[in-house]
């Protein structure tokens, strides 16, 4: 299959671009490139691609796809918190833009990456399936739900998207993110021989390493039409639900020396649930491997291989902090757009 890939210079895509091609399929990158520069390690060979912001995209650059991958979205919650209304502006109407010229295009497939934060407040000791209530308590949760409502309206006989709700990712990449848990919690170990958390330590939080969703993405992108149109998958599995206390454990293992500290100083997360993957794994082809007792140690390797700094992981890997600077520096104007 011609599959354009977006956000295919992001923490998921690096990881993502690679298995596509392995698996035989012709990948077309797009990327605005504001996080191109994150690398840790070796550089990646990216696919092709376009260098063109998600609100700047036309009908040229979906024409001849057969599948759309999009992963591109400003994309964690302090970011959505900081400007909501350029989360709205990028992760749902610009998504929805994306869609509608897909549709228009021929584009058969269109597989959403959404999240398991839209459970947010679930609450409960049941597990939260995709029938379940959506109870969003970010702009970028929000901005998720808003998105899959708009494409179930695109659906018809021809167009099919799928909404893949991602749990929390861990894991390595080319292009690292140190602002999601595990990985953060791993670089913070071993910088200061302190595993910090800042809650309470208690919400339950889903996790799922990179590899294990860019193999559900691959599998389902040729998975029977039947099966997929216009339904949501949350992508992970049950022994990857875990506490963040119980995180903050297992990496205190995978670092010798450190000491896990819960500072308790940001109170009780009201994002807490424990979610059911079941449905998932009725595609074939999707399975996840890693466990975040076996990441934690996978990254702390990592880490020490391409001898991680303070600098990096404050600055370059965290998502917030790059935008900062890109800001300071006049590279990119108050909508986040590159300044050409």
């Amino acid at each position: 299959m011609r599959v354009l890939l977006t956000g295919h210079q992001g923490y998921l895509g690096t990881v993502m671009a690679p298995m596509l091609t392995a698996a035989g399929h012709q990948v077309v990158g797009l990327d605005s490139g504001l996080f191109a520069d994150c690398v840790l390690g070796p550089s990646p060979a990216d696919p092709p691609g376009h260098r063109v912001d998600l609100r700047d995209v036309t009908a040229d650059h979906v024409a001849g796809m057969d599948a759309v991958i999009h992963l591109a979205a400003l994309s964690n919650d302090p970011l959505g918190s900081l400007a909501p209304e350029l989360t709205y502006d990028i992760n749902h109407h610009a998504s929805v833009r994306l869609a509608r010229l897909a549709r228009d295009a021929g584009v058969r497939r269109f597989l959403y990456a959404s999240t398991c934060s839209v459970y947010g407040a679930a609450g409960g000791d049941d597990l939260v399936n995709e029938d379940a209530p959506l109870r969003p308590v970010t702009p970028y949760a929000e901005s998720k739900v808003r998105v899959e409502d708009d494409l179930h309206a695109l659906a018809d006989s021809d167009f099919s998207p799928v909404f893949m709700r991602n749990a929390t990712a861990f894991g390595p990449s080319p292009r690292l993110r140190a602002d999601i848990v595990l990985n953060n919690l791993v670089g913070h170990a071993l910088l200061s021989g302190e595993v910090r958390v800042l809650s309470d330590g208690t919400p339950w939080r889903p996790l799922v390493h990179a590899a294990d969703i860019a193999r559900a993405f691959t599998a389902t992108l040729t998975a029977p039409r039947e099966k997929v149109r216009d339904r949501a998958f949350n992508i992970g599995a049950e022994f990857n639900n875990v506490t963040v206390a119980k995180i903050a454990e297992e990496v205190a293992e995978a670092v010798p020396g450190s000491k896990v500290v819960i500072t308790g100083e940001t109170g009780a997360d009201p994002r807490s649930y424990r979610v059911d993957f079941s449905r998932s794994r009725s595609i074939p082809g999707v399975f996840c491997e890693w466990t975040t007792r076996r990441g934690a140690f996978e990254l702390v390797d990592t880490y020490r291989k391409h001898g991680l700094t303070r600098e990096d992981f404050d600055q370059r890997f965290t998502r917030l902090a790059v935008l900062r600077a890109a800001s300071d520096a006049g590279t990119v104007d108050d909508t986040l757009r590159r300044r050409r």
